[in-house]
């Protein structure tokens, strides 16, 4: 059998996209797989006893050595803020190639709590920081100090210590360019070094709360659980800043897309499946049930959409618990359809991730396939015609054709870069003004555009003819010639209509980091957790491939 790859015109709609959710395929689970074999240790911790100070943590393999360096300050509650125009954090960090010496330390203590405003060397090659969740700190350190383990119910709500606000790399702020590491085996797939960061910070938030607590009573105190650590995670606050990323990298967009699709593809192919990869399947889909229905949010948009995906998840385990046969050929092709025909779409991208569970084989190798080398395909090719362009958007942006950019709805947002922190912002352009500063983020009015002007030239017209006179266009031509080979580089939407929801770009986004427990706190931005249930440094070697389920 051999089944098509998902049209690009259905999955690349934002609802579809704002419907993803974690799998094997995820950043951070494919860094817990990469490092489990590297030596992990506590290098220095060197915190006052309110849990002030520095502390160094490494990864080590053969001459290779990554040390996340922790900078633990005193801030006023009325600092502690997770807008990205704080100025002061709980905690800031660095991840440092190599082992750092005293005046590496020195320098960093200087920089990293100052954050944008500090400048990092080729030596450092992420950059983030992080504010407590204090009444969750503070309930647990008070309870660890008189002996006792925290209120379980309370942690699960919340499901952190510490939330970050942001995690920078690729040489922003004088950090290390990519090119500088890009060759490294390890670091071969997206954000690596950025998961081990988040990965690290977890682990300090552990020993930070816990040495808090043995300080405030040495006598009683008892450290966290490690049951409890496992089931606490990093929060993570993201807003708009993250959106235009999946627009400005259309081939990396293209190759995670691609790579989760070509996984499904391989997996409904599959003719035959034996009783454990059956068994692993369906335990996966029970115990996914608690992250679910663990969920916590107060966003009427997000209750709603769990509040569907719980009903059809437990419709598609009672299908395949009391109905299905797994002998048939093809099943996984045949539980695919019965999806699309009997679930919303939040249900079916959570089943596409389940199927890849139980076929590490078929999904390993495309992790490799993930990144992208995003300068080999910048150039526009000038021996092209208008002809050559037409047909290219007919066939691949038919639905974006049909937008009438002529009414008001459609073109209601606009995206523009803030004056104070240089972050991504959207506005309404009847309504605010700073519209001449648009950022060319409007791809699908482009488009149309583009085409538009392409209709009244001649076929045979060369590119570089038809630039001369409209290079303001450049940016949408270049991408209609990338997505003629890259099926999945474009968002099949209009990213600045009325009915936009800019979350669904976000929850993209962070759904191949392995966000759990999407938390949208207006239509803007959201809180996650990252790391929920993952194995802790001292389990790396033996963890469980599905430790997200458990």
């Amino acid at each position: 059998m051999n089944i098509k790859l998902r049209d690009p015109n259905i999955i690349m709609k934002l609802s579809r996209l704002g419907s993803f959710h974690q799998s094997r395929l995820s950043f951070l689970r494919s860094f817990l797989s990469e490092f489990k074999d590297w030596e992990y240790k506590k290098d220095l911790f060197n915190l006052d006893e309110n849990g002030y100070g520095i502390a160094v943590y490494s990864f080590t393999k053969k001459d290779r050595v990554y040390s996340l360096i922790c900078f633990a300050n005193k801030i006023n509650d009325e600092e502690r803020s997770d807008r990205v125009i704080a100025t002061k954090w709980d905690a800031a960090f660095t991840l440092h190639d190599g082992i750092p010496t005293k005046k590496d330390i020195q320098r960093l203590k200087n920089e990293v709590p100052k954050q944008e405003v500090g400048r990092l060397s080729y030596k450092e090659l992420t950059l983030s920081r992080a504010n407590k969740s204090v009444r969750i700190f503070d309930h647990v350190v008070e309870s660890l100090s008189k002996g006792l383990q925290p209120n379980s119910d309370l942690l699960e709500k919340v499901g952190y210590l510490y939330r970050t606000t942001a995690v920078y790399g690729s040489g922003k702020f004088g950090l290390a360019d990519r090119f500088r590491i890009k060759d490294r085996e390890e670091i071969n797939g997206p954000f690596r070094l950025e998961m081990m960061l988040v990965y690290l910070v977890r682990q300090f938030t552990f020993d930070q709360v816990n040495h808090v607590a043995k300080n405030k009573n040495p006598k009683t105190a008892v450290n966290l659980d490690p049951k409890i650590c496992k089931n606490l995670g990093i929060g993570n606050s993201t807003g708009l800043g993250m959106a235009p990323f999946i627009v400005n990298h259309p081939t990396l967009l293209n190759n995670w897309i691609l790579c989760r699709e070509t996984a499904l593809k391989e997996i409904r192919e599959l003719k035959k499946v034996n009783s454990k990869e059956i068994n692993l399947f369906k335990e996966c889909v029970r115990k996914s049930i608690k992250n679910i229905t663990s969920w916590n949010t107060e966003s009427e948009y997000q209750l709603y959409k769990i509040k569907y995906l719980l009903k059809d998840v437990r419709k598609f385990l009672n299908f395949i618990e009391n109905e299905f046969n797994f002998q048939k050929e093809h099943p996984f092709n045949s539980l695919y359809l019965w999806l699309e025909k009997e679930t919303c779409d939040e249900c079916i991208e959570y089943i596409v991730s389940l199927m890849m569970e139980p076929f590490g084989e078929i999904v390993q190798p495309l992790i490799r396939e993930m990144s992208s080398d995003e300068d080999k395909y910048f150039d526009i090719p000038s021996d092209r015609t208008v002809g050559d362009l037409r047909s290219i958007i007919e066939k691949k942006y038919s639905n974006i054709l049909n937008i009438d950019f002529e009414q008001k709805k459609n073109y209601k947002k606009f995206w523009f870069i803030s004056k104070n922190k240089e972050e991504p912002r959207l506005a309404d352009r009847f309504e605010e003004e700073g519209s001449e500063l648009e950022q060319p983020l409007a791809i699908a009015r482009d488009i149309k555009k583009l085409y538009n002007k392409l209709l009244s030239k001649n076929k045979s017209l060369k590119m570089n003819k038809f630039l001369f006179d409209n290079s303001e266009l450049r940016h949408v031509i270049r991408r209609a010639f990338i997505i003629e080979k890259f099926p999945y580089s474009e968002i099949q939407d209009n990213t600045i209509s009325e009915s936009l929801v800019p979350i669904d770009m976000l929850r993209l986004k962070l759904s191949f980091f392995g966000a759990l427990k999407f938390d949208p706190r207006s239509d803007k931005w959201l809180r996650i957790c990252m790391f929920q249930g993952a194995p802790l440094p001292n389990e790396l070697k033996y963890f469980d491939e599905q430790w997200v389920y458990n």
